[in-house]
């Protein structure tokens, strides 16, 4: 038992004797889960201090409408309209929207029932086990930091449009340094370490920072509405600058059109997930949450939609710039420079409430112990996890000093699909099993089946010939579908059920959401793929090398309380525990 609470990394002997043990500890950790109570107290004890409980619903609604309304949408709907959608890329808005907010309620059930920092690791964790958590997490992680350097990058960009200054005036070339990484960026990098000390010195004051930001960019948004509804003509709705080469009508590129939109617009809704982050230091988690995640994505999808009509009342859908609709729209006139300003706004505020949920993430994986605990360390004075948030900030300066955009948004988006698409699953895991008093099989084989449904669905709609065998293919898919949900629904009971708020409708809207995210996966390109492949690998290769035998370390000193076979056990007991409540 002794050589058991030594520590894997004390001598290369050490280490080499826990590679020789690795499968049996993989065995014992890697679908080993924690409980609400562990995540909410053991685990929280690991960063020493607490951080403080300052944040309300209001805080909540600023960092979620931050997080989101960014500058990507300045860009998104000029892309899914003239290639996708046309004027009915409003509908497409829509119906990202829907999934965003089907989204974000599978992520306010956990979070009220569990207000820790962890957001989707935390979830994943207590549901699925540590291995299938730290490869969401590290992949959430890096979407989080690449997205975050190329969004620095952007701020250049926008701020020299605002200003009347090219951006390749703000960048110097380095020859020596191949393409794609030789345009050096100094004022990303300094936007990226100022946002940075505010997220280290206080949540508070950030949310202060965050919401005066957020009021300016939301105010030239209505700008940008109101200047296209007062400008705009409503034929350009229905009829496009040249008939003769383009379709007429709402849906020019028909229905499918609709849905490929959506699947483009999707990813400017990203960032309600960082508002997860923050339960920990939420003054009511039961009251605020629900208001500021899904209240956020209720906001933004009435702005987004407002956005794409404005334009398509601007301009014929075959005129619309794909890069830049809006600063196209106005090219040469004081409104371009607005919209610059705009976007420089939103960029702040998607870069500010990123950053701190990606600070989050790392210190809550630091608690866990796959990663060094250094991570999980919240400072006493400042109450943030200031390691995480200095070491991925530094980290993020260094990619966006030389790393161009385009590079960057390649590796982007995939992994946070992936985590919304596994939360979804765990949410209706959570509800329906209860290991030691439920059996799992039912619900994992409801989970593999209907996911199997979704991603024939997706094939058909990406592959398959346009015609009426296709819309069939469609049609009895999706009919299948349902048709699992209906039976689980009706043949398997909810073995938990939360105490101060649920998803509606269990299993039918987070099964919806499970769809549509499985659809907005299959519609991204083989190099996403290859890339989530090659990381996630990557990934799997720190766990087994290192992770799995520091959490085994861990488990063996007495930090982790309850072995994998006890925790299911305490977990069915949870909602009898008054010192568990919320």
């Amino acid at each position: 038992m002794e050589e058991s609470h030594a520590s894997s990394f004390s001598s290369p002997r050490a280490y080499l004797r826990a590679l020789a043990d690795t499968p049996a500890r993989l065995a014992r950790r890697a679908v080993s889960v924690s409980t609400s109570y562990d995540e909410m107290s053991a685990f929280r004890a690991r960063s020493g201090s607490d951080m403080n409980k300052t944040l309300g619903w209001l805080d909540l609604l600023g960092f979620g409408l931050g997080g989101m309304v960014g500058a990507g949408v300045f860009v998104t709907t000029g892309r899914a309209s003239r290639l996708y959608a046309g004027p009915s890329v409003v509908i497409s808005y829509a119906i990202a929207g829907l999934c965003a907010l089907l989204s974000a309620f599978c992520y306010t059930e956990f979070a009220v029932d569990m207000p820790v920092a962890g957001g989707a690791f935390s979830y994943l964790r207590v549901t699925f086990g540590e291995f299938a958590a730290f490869l969401s997490g590290a992949n959430l992680v890096m979407d989080y930091v690449m997205s975050n350097a190329a969004v620095a990058r952007g701020f250049t960009a926008y701020l020299g449009t605002a200003i009347g200054v090219p951006a390749a005036k703000w960048r110097f070339t380095v020859a020596a340094l191949p393409n794609g990484f030789n345009e050096i960026d100094v004022v990303a990098v300094v936007v990226v370490l100022a946002v940075t000390l505010i997220i280290c010195y206080s949540t508070r004051e950030s949310s202060v920072v965050n919401m005066v930001l957020t009021a300016l960019h939301i105010i030239f948004i209505l700008f940008v509405i109101v200047i296209g509804f007062c400008k705009g003509d409503w034929n350009n709705f229905t009829t496009p600058a040249d008939p003769t080469t383009h379709q007429s009508g709402f849906f020019p590129y028909g229905i499918a059109g609709v849905f490929n939109g959506a699947s483009m617009v999707y990813l400017s809704y990203i960032g309600y997930d960082a508002v997860s982050t923050m339960a920990e230091e939420v003054r009511n988690p039961v009251k605020d949450i629900p208001i500021g995640v899904s209240g956020s994505v209720l906001i933004v999808t009435l702005l987004y939609c407002l956005m794409a009509a404005s334009m398509s009342k601007l301009l014929p859908y075959d005129m619309i710039d794909p890069e830049a609709p809006f600063s196209a729209a106005f090219r040469g006139k004081w409104e371009a420079r607005v919209i610059g300003a705009g976007a420089s706004l939103g960029i702040l505020t998607s870069l500010l409430v990123a950053m701190l949920g990606q600070a989050r993430y790392m210190c809550v994986i630091g608690r866990s112990s796959v990663v060094p605990v250094w991570f999980a360390r919240v400072h006493p004075k400042t109450s943030t996890p200031v390691n995480s948030s200095a070491f991925l900030g530094i980290l993020t300066a260094a990619i966006s000093l030389f790393t161009d955009m385009n590079v960057l948004l390649n590796l982007v988006s995939i992994g946070t699909l992936f985590v919304f698409y596994m939360v979804a699953n765990a949410v209706i895991f959570r509800r329906y099993v209860v290991l030691g008093r439920t059996k799992p099989w039912p619900t994992i084989s409801f989970l593999c089946s209907f996911s199997l449904t979704a991603i024939f669905f997706s094939v058909i709609w990406q592959i398959a010939p346009q015609g009426r065998a296709k819309a069939l293919m469609l049609f009895v898919t999706a009919i299948i579908a349902a048709s699992i949900v209906q039976i689980f629904h009706c043949m398997v009971k909810q073995a938990r059920k939360p105490e101060f708020w649920g998803v509606p409708l269990m299993p039918w809207m987070p099964s919806v959401s499970i769809f549509l995210n499985v659809f907005l996966l299959g519609s991204l390109d083989r190099p996403s793929y290859v890339r989530f492949g090659y990381f996630s690998g990557f990934a799997v290769l720190v766990y087994v090398l290192y992770s799995v035998h520091a959490s085994f370390d861990a488990q063996g000193n007495g930090s982790f309380t309850q072995k994998n076979d006890e925790i299911h056990i305490e977990s069915a007991q949870e909602s009898n525990d008054p010192g568990l409540k919320v």
